[in-house]
């Protein structure tokens, strides 16, 4: 179970370093901290049909955290969604791997970047399925910055409203966000007994072990009629050592020589 994902973690965190360094861009360090989120989804957990992105009973995944979305895009393309090849293309002129998620994109729900509107998209997916009997899941993943955002907070008191057991909000609680620390910035605890008084089911994980992951998620909804929160506690830049709980992460990318490091370690983890 676990041992795959973990591959397709180390995969996705080579080709997301790959794709960033090429394009100069930016959010390598919240892409590496949602990583072995997305794997443990696309490996273990989503109904889907690679070669039928848009097929009709597949479970909706939307990337909220849009911004990250390399890590999105690589996860996309190792799993068959569109050609590896595609990648190389990231950030350029023309391509359609922009800078942040585009629904042009095979696999890519709906375009994200300008923070705390999905989760609102995401309860309009959950409570249409529910009116018309469709047995397929919306999975929201979050970043923790975005939360400061009080469109998030309608969207949260909206779906218990609803009886909504069909969407879960995956926070990828990585602690910084892009001016400093979330506690510095401002302060989300206590975070879980929040989303409880808005009458969600939460469980609360490490979010980068990966048996933890799949385990919250093979048990949705956590409660029935309750929409399901999971915590996830992450590190911004997981599993590089001069990127790991580093703000600089947010806005900068690697040169060639730490570009070599990173993907060093990143190999160097895969057992």
């Amino acid at each position: 179970m676990s041992e795959a994902s973990r591959k397709l973690a180390a995969l996705v965190r080579q080709e997301t370093l790959r794709m960033v360094y090429r394009a100069k861009a930016s959010h390598i360090g919240g892409s590496l901290s949602v990583t072995d989120i997305l794997a443990v989804l696309y490996e273990e957990i989503l109904r889907k049909k690679p070669e039928t992105p848009g097929w009709r009973d597949r479970d909706r995944l939307i990337f909220s955290k849009g911004h990250c979305c390399s890590a999105l895009y690589a996860t996309l393309a190792i799993k068959g969604f569109f050609p590896m090849t595609e990648l190389e293309t990231y950030g350029q002129d023309g391509s359609r791997l922009m800078l942040h998620a585009s629904h042009k994109v095979p696999g890519v729900e709906i375009s994200t970047g300008s923070l705390g509107h999905a989760l609102s998209i995401g309860c309009g997916k959950a409570i249409a399925a529910k009116r018309k009997n469709n047995s397929w899941k919306i999975f929201v993943v979050l970043s923790d910055g975005e939360l400061d955002e009080g469109s998030n907070w309608e969207a949260i008191l909206f779906a218990p409203q609803h009886k909504l057991d069909n969407i879960v909000a995956i926070v990828d609680y990585n602690k910084i966000q892009s001016f400093g620390s979330v506690a510095e910035v401002l302060e989300l605890e206590p975070l879980a007994e929040k989303f409880k008084a808005f009458r969600w089911a939460v469980k609360e994980i490490d979010g980068h072990d990966h048996a933890s992951i799949c385990s919250a998620m093979s048990s949705v909804p956590f409660e029935k009629g309750k929409p399901s929160c999971l915590i996830a506690h992450t590190v911004k830049g997981k599993q590089v050592d001069y990127m790991e709980n580093q703000l600089k992460w947010h806005y900068s990318s690697p040169d060639q020589e730490q570009l070599k490091s990173a993907l060093a370690q990143i190999q160097g983890s895969v057992i």
